[in-house]
């Protein structure tokens, strides 16, 4: 818990500011899409779990009536964003070609508009379109916040050697927090969160 302290206090940070001066926070959800859940194409380990995660987190977003994006990769079969953060008639969907969302896509046009600032990230898969999308969105100057249990990956392999998804998580979360993105869990930003919108 020690080690996400300052991760945690940026979230805080984040969510306190979100509304001055009109500078807005908002979800960013990452191809959270049929294909990697049971019994898709490319299934990914914990699938489940960092879905319904990044459903908390968007229900929280709507309450809160903080601007919510949704990202899809297009791909079938299984291409329909899950069930579990289906988008409401009026959140925007980026369907895209690259791995970098930003890329060939009016996502960067929008938050700009929208007079968003600060980026809460989650999706799939956390080494590929997750990584791109909190590495570009830094780089453009946005402030990112990526909710690592809201994340999902699979395991790799390099030549004869195997990867475990859970590594494949674990180093790519920690090069982000590094120099990308604050880090912290569902829990812990849903509980900063309510704390924020209490005062």
């Amino acid at each position: 818990m020690g080690r996400y302290l300052p991760s945690i206090l940026v979230a805080a940070q984040l969510l306190m500011s979100s509304q001055v001066c009109g500078q807005k926070t908002a979800l960013l959800l990452i191809d959270i899409q049929e294909f990697y859940f049971p019994g898709g194409r490319q299934q990914l380990e914990e699938a489940e779990k960092a879905g319904m995660n990044a459903g908390l987190l968007l229900d929280q977003f709507r309450k809160s009536g903080l601007p919510v994006y949704h990202v899809r990769h297009n791909f079938e079969p299984g291409g329909d964003i899950h069930p579990y953060v289906k988008p409401a008639a009026d959140e925007k969907v980026i369907s895209k070609e690259q791995v970098n969302p930003f890329l060939d896509t009016d996502l960067l046009e929008t938050l700009q508009a929208d007079s968003v600032v600060r980026i809460v990230i989650c999706g799939m898969q956390t080494h590929m379109c997750v990584e791109a999308a909190v590495r570009a969105a830094h780089d453009f100057g946005f402030e990112c916040m990526l909710v690592r249990d809201a994340c999902a990956t699979r395991a790799l392999q390099f030549e004869e050697h195997i990867i475990p998804a859970s590594q494949v998580q674990m180093s790519t979360v920690q090069t982000l927090q590094e120099s990308y993105s604050g880090v912290t869990t569902t829990a812990e930003f849903l509980r900063d969160f309510n704390e924020m919108i209490d005062r």
